[in-house]
């Protein structure tokens, strides 16, 4: 009876075996205009979503700067890691993507973006030591980066990474990281109330933002702003709109950002039946 069992748990763990998932295979790092970064392998993506560098309004000094250093890295020139920070659905993320794509027209496959999730941040030296190795210039970008009150370790591993550690990204990497705090971490106002050291708290917040050689602050739209970015979205769609029809959208909304204004565009469309 005992061997029995003992040939029928064999027969099972090697078909377990059989069926397990093995290792994702290694992504080719020279074909693709982008890839995820799960932690230990990459996904290869075959094509990056933006819209065009024209169709973001309001942001014209920190497309000039961003599109200027991602047009660098693509080059091969020197080029700075990036800090996007600032009000949520002004165009932070839209912007490194809209760069990308825009800096590889001009450099056709000297460039790459590869995005990372903020969980798989820990990973990413393992991810340099791989890049580092490539005949190719990479952005790896890290969307809506946020650091928990508490998190020592993650910051001053982000701080060694863009600058001075043993484990410094290569010369063919940047980093371009969106948040919306520009410290990253939070702050309160009891961190300026500390009696012994009354800057210390905020100051080692800083240093992390101080670490990018560009620190790009985005803000809310004006009411001009706004109106501007849905008539770039929505007149090259044919799409009719009203003034006040855009403006109460985004009252009920609580802000005035290209988010909103792209979601705006969308209730258009669907109004009209019209995919986009």
């Amino acid at each position: 009876m005992s061997d029995a069992v003992e040939r029928l748990g064999e027969r099972i763990a090697a078909a377990l075996e059989r069926i397990a998932p093995g290792e994702p295979p290694t992504a080719d790092w020279l074909s693709a205009p982008a890839y995820v970064w799960s932690g230990r392998n990459a996904r290869a993506v075959e094509r990056i979503a933006a819209p065009a560098l024209d169709q973001l309004i309001g942001i014209d000094r920190q497309k000039a700067l961003v599109a200027g250093n991602v047009a660098r890295l693509a080059n091969g020139s020197a080029a700075h890691d990036m800090l996007l920070w600032g009000a949520r659905g002004m165009g932070k993320s839209a912007l490194v993507r809209a760069a990308t794509i825009a800096a590889r027209a001009q450099v056709p496959g000297r460039l790459a973006l590869v995005q990372i999730a903020p969980d798989a941040l820990p990973s990413l030296p393992a991810l340099f030591a791989l890049l580092g190795q490539q005949p190719r210039n990479f952005l790896v970008y890290l969307d809506d980066l946020g650091f928990a009150e508490g998190d020592s370790a993650g910051p001053r591993h982000l701080r060694s990474w863009l600058e001075g550690g043993v484990e410094a990204r290569p010369a063919n990497v940047r980093l371009a990281v969106t948040s919306n705090r520009r410290a990253i971490v939070p702050r309160h106002a009891a961190e300026q109330d500390d009696p012994l050291n009354p800057r210390d708290a905020l100051d080692d917040l800083q240093a992390l933002a101080d670490r990018f050689g560009l620190a790009i602050g985005f803000h809310n739209a004006s009411q001009d702003e706004y109106l501007a970015i849905v008539a770039a979205y929505a007149d090259p769609l044919g799409l009719a709109w009203e003034q006040g029809d855009a403006l109460e959208w985004a009252q009920r909304r609580g802000a005035r950002s290209g988010r909103t204004a792209w979601q705006f565009v969308t209730e258009l469309a669907g109004r009209a039946g019209r995919p986009l």
